[in-house]
């Protein structure tokens, strides 16, 4: 396993570990919340809570939420990025 993230991680730009802040937009309401924090754990078990922040839209309809994790590989980003698109609650991820 450790070859594979190596591996990945050569083929990236980032230097791993470092800080990545990853973005998902949705329909505010518990659900986005829930659905995205759900995911973020399954992959960052090491998630302080402060690496979590909200922002809503201005008129309240859509809420982006914002992750700041300490990415550990180009395999971890990606997964959560496949789990955030395949959300039925996300509309986007940045």
């Amino acid at each position: 396993m450790n070859a594979r993230i190596d591996a990945d991680s050569e083929s990236s730009p980032l230097k791993f570990p470092c800080q990545f802040p990853i973005k998902a937009m949705g329909k505010t309401g518990p659900a986005l919340e829930m659905a995205v924090l759900d995911i973020f754990r399954r992959h960052v078990p090491d998630l302080a809570e402060n690496a979590v922040s909200f922002s809503a839209s201005k008129n309240g309809n859509y809420t982006s939420i914002t992750v700041t994790l300490t990415a550990r590989s180009k395999q971890q980003l990606d997964t959560i990025y496949l789990e955030l698109t395949a959300c039925e609650h996300v509309l986007y991820a940045l």
